[in-house]
């Protein structure tokens, strides 16, 4: 007899005699639209969704080490690379939740050092800062579809900078490539085009990282495509190299003799500045000292004395205690002093955060008012709604006023340009600066609220990268620390100590000459910005225009 084969059951409705093969798993429903196979690539996606965030999370803290304190800079370019293949053929949503994934761990560490003013301001503004990297993730993911990939994640990475340095209140620069590569072979490019150029330059070698992943990865080691991921890698390696090839002006037209003083303060924190009087005093004595060791012949004569921002705890126009003390040192050393203070602005509401050149013989003279007061720590947006929320805002009881010109004035004989703490974080305030004549660049600083966590040396890592992109020597003069002289190559030729009482006595090279990123400004920033917005233009009207042709038909 020939045998007869059985029908084979609907593997969707019928139950096997050993009621477990094809039956329905727990909790899944099997009327239409809820089939097994179909909820199993449900939950595959978001297994997969998952994986895909914690590895966001993971490149966005590898970037994190790639800035001071740690300085491990080529991990600036893994985390491009890790970026760009978490996005790589996402819809822009997912690749927006991505970005933002990646953006705020890298900035919750970054930016740690807020945590003496409290963590909710640390999330607060880590969480408005990754924000920009929602519509940059969204970029990546469009433009991975185009040619020449790479390419467009440098510009993509340029143009979130570029709107980020800028928006909102002025923008927070924190965190840019750029300053993450202060030191590294991609500085020099700093000189051509400043720190945009930067940027893009890490990012481009970023996007070659990933596209020879993503090579190697198809090819297994085989074929055409092995070659194409060669290829990439090798070209970004090239692309590195190049930045050697830059050449950087050091060579200098003169010098100038310059001690530094750095009074240090009562303590570390919030609450810095201990009685009144008490910094004020600390610079006081400590250039007193200096004047005695030139007297007795321990040290040479400088022909500046340079003193950090909010060296004077009190206004000393409206203090005669303050104006004495500090007529009294200017005097003893018998060059002028640099002061930095805070004095009474144009009303009652407002003060302004100068430097104040004081001559022995004149007293005060020139000074330069900071242009760009920090949001939420020197002035209070939306005071009056505000304060009403949170409460420790009234710790800031008067908005600082905006100065409006530059710091360009002539100490000791040269022409120097001053520049105030957060301010060298800025590329137009630099750049304007050493346009206006400054032969070299000054930084009065006070970072005695955020000692100890980091933010000084992510500083000082900012003058490194000025001193190559305008091809001018940086001092720093520091309250607490980190006060440094950067020599116009990038080199830190001398540093203090955090927390002590330090003068630092310098030969400060001076340059007339600027640098092709002076003389083209934001000219490549812009460019390479639009080239990025554009490519995801060009990344959507492909769709866009079938979509308006199938209407059509």
């Amino acid at each position: 007899m020939a045998a007869t084969v059985p029908p084979r059951p609907d593997t969707a409705t019928a139950r096997p005699v050993d009621g477990t093969l094809g039956a329905p798993e727990p909790g899944i429903r099997t009327e239409p639209g809820h089939r097994p196979g179909r909820m199993r690539r449900l939950a595959r996606a978001a297994r997969a969704d998952w994986r895909r965030t914690a590895l966001a999370v993971a490149g966005g803290l590898a970037l994190t080490a790639a800035f001071p304190p740690y300085d491990l800079w080529p991990l600036s370019i893994a985390a491009v690379a890790a970026l760009t293949l978490l996005t790589h053929r996402r819809t822009a949503r997912q690749a927006a939740w991505t970005g933002f994934a990646f953006g705020f761990p890298f900035f919750v560490w970054l930016l740690q050092w807020l945590h003496v003013v409290g963590w909710d301001a640390v999330i607060g503004l880590s969480a408005i800062e990754a924000a920009f990297f929602v519509p940059l993730g969204a970029g990546l993911a469009l433009t991975s579809r185009l040619r020449c990939r790479p390419l467009w994640v440098g510009c993509l990475w340029v143009a979130e900078e570029l709107v980020r340095d800028r928006v909102p209140f002025g923008g927070f620069p924190w965190g840019r490539l750029a300053f993450a590569n202060a030191g590294s072979p991609f500085t020099p490019f700093a000189a051509l085009g400043g720190a945009p150029l930067v940027t893009f330059v890490v990012a481009l070698c970023g996007g070659l990282l990933a596209a020879a992943v993503l090579a190697g990865w198809r090819s297994r080691g085989r074929g055409r495509q092995a070659f194409t991921g060669l290829g990439a890698a090798v070209l970004a390696l090239l692309v590195g190299g190049c930045g050697y090839a830059v050449p950087v002006p050091t060579n200098a037209d003169g010098q100038l003799k310059v001690a530094v003083v750095q009074g240090n303060v009562a303590q570390p924190g919030m609450h810095f500045l201990g009685r009144p009087m008490m910094i004020l005093n600390n610079h006081v004595n400590a250039t007193l000292q200096l004047a005695r060791d030139i007297k007795a012949g321990r040290v040479p004569k400088p022909d500046l004395v340079i003193w950090p921002e909010n060296s004077s705890d009190l206004d000393p126009f409206s203090y005669p205690q303050a104006y004495d003390a500090i007529t009294g040192a200017v005097r003893a050393i018998g060059v002028p002093v640099l002061v930095g203070a805070l004095v009474d602005g144009p009303d009652a509401d407002h003060v302004q955060n100068e430097g104040i050149l004081w001559s022995p013989t004149t007293g005060p003279g020139a000074s330069y008012t900071k242009q760009h007061p920090v949001p939420f720590g020197e002035y209070v947006p939306f005071r009056k709604e505000l304060t009403k929320v949170i409460h420790r805002l009234d710790e800031i009881p008067r908005d600082f006023y905006p100065g409006k010109h530059t710091g360009v004035m002539t100490m000791g004989g040269a022409r120097l340009g001053d520049v105030i703490c957060f301010e060298v974080a800025y590329d137009g305030i630099v750049r304007d600066t050493v346009n206006a004549g400054a032969r070299a660049l000054v930084v009065q600083t006070n970072n005695a609220t955020y000692g100890r966590t980091g933010q000084p040396e992510q500083q000082l890592a900012m003058y490194r990268l000025r001193a190559v992109e305008h091809g001018r020597a940086v001092v720093a003069a520091a309250t607490s620390g980190i006060s440094a002289l950067v020599e116009p190559n990038g080199t830190v030729k001398q540093r203090s100590k955090e927390f002590t009482r330090e003068v630092l006595n310098v030969n400060l090279p001076l340059r007339d000459g600027t640098t092709v990123a002076d003389r083209i400004g934001a000219v490549p920033e812009w460019t390479l910005a639009m080239v990025g917005v554009l490519s995801c233009a060009a990344a959507i009207w492909p769709g866009r225009r079938g979509r308006m042709e199938d209407k059509g038909k």
